[in-house]
């Protein structure tokens, strides 16, 4: 239950840090787009930006996850080290559940109307 908490937080944070992003960004995002950017281009930069973010997080975090299952033997159940197993089944979970948490901004960015953000500046 907490596992779950946790991956949801965890991608409600990436949610949030992601669409405030785009927010950000919503002047370049409509001038890239008056441009010539296609659709699919701006989908990708926003996704790579939040592939990224996830990529140094599960480098720090997993090696400290690692670490810390050694100081925490004696209070977990039958737990003697991390599995191989494991670990990358929580990886593939963390870095599914922070694809899913970007596509939302990353949809909401393609679908910018660049005159409308142009005419704004």
């Amino acid at each position: 239950m907490f596992g779950v908490l946790a991956l949801l937080l965890a991608a409600l944070g990436l949610y949030g840090v992601t669409a405030y992003m785009v927010v950000r960004r919503t002047a370049e995002i409509g001038i890239r787009m008056a441009l010539g950017a296609a659709r699919v281009r701006v989908v990708a930069m926003v996704m790579r930006g939040v592939m990224l973010q996830t990529l140094i997080a599960l480098a720090v975090g997993a090696p400290i996850a690692m670490i810390c299952v050694r100081y925490l033997q004696s209070q977990l159940y039958e737990i003697t080290s991390v599995g191989p197993g494991v670990m990358a089944g929580a990886i593939a979970v963390l870095t599914a559940a922070a694809f899913v948490a970007g596509t939302i901004p990353a949809r909401k960015a393609a679908s910018i109307n660049p005159a409308e953000t142009l005419k704004s500046e």
